[in-house]
């Protein structure tokens, strides 16, 4: 089970945090601030984008913002980045869509962390099922992940 591959991880990696299981699924954002009385901006949603010659990278954004598409293409590279579809999220990160833990992922790609986290001493990413989150702080998100801190959003 998915939430087994991420609590196997956190315990590997010496993290004392546990994922907490709720009874409702949070497949949003919106869903995971409500349930939890948080703002939108302590979810750190995940979203893998691809390019068009296969390369991946998968973006851990504030849940207040939009990833800004130039800002992808920067970092991911080819002439065309777009969402992964569903069947590439499960198949590069072993998780499902709206489930996806920014670590333990099936296949190592890079990892960047949304720099407007750092707002919050504790935000929370989805560890492995619908109905889980996982509380950390953004530092250590992005020591866990390897993940590298950039600026994702789109300027309004």
């Amino acid at each position: 089970m998915a939430i087994e591959r991420v609590r196997e991880f956190l315990k590997k990696h010496g993290a004392t945090i546990e994922p907490i299981v709720y009874e409702e699924k949070m497949h949003t954002s919106e869903e995971a601030a409500r349930v939890l009385g948080v703002e939108i901006g302590q979810i750190a949603k995940s979203i893998l984008f691809r390019t068009n010659d296969d390369a991946y990278g998968l973006f851990v954004a504030s849940g207040d913002i939009r990833i800004d598409s130039k800002k992808v293409k920067a970092l991911i590279g080819g002439k065309k980045q777009k969402m992964a579809s569903a069947e590439e999220v499960e198949e590069v990160t072993g998780f499902k869509p709206g489930a996806v833990c920014p670590f333990a992922l099936q296949k190592e790609i890079p990892i960047y962390i949304d720099e407007l986290l750092h707002r919050f001493d504790v935000v929370y990413t989805a560890a492995g099922i619908p109905e889980s989150l996982l509380p950390i702080s953004p530092q250590k998100l992005v020591k866990i992940t390897q993940g590298s801190t950039v600026k994702l959003a789109k300027e309004e």
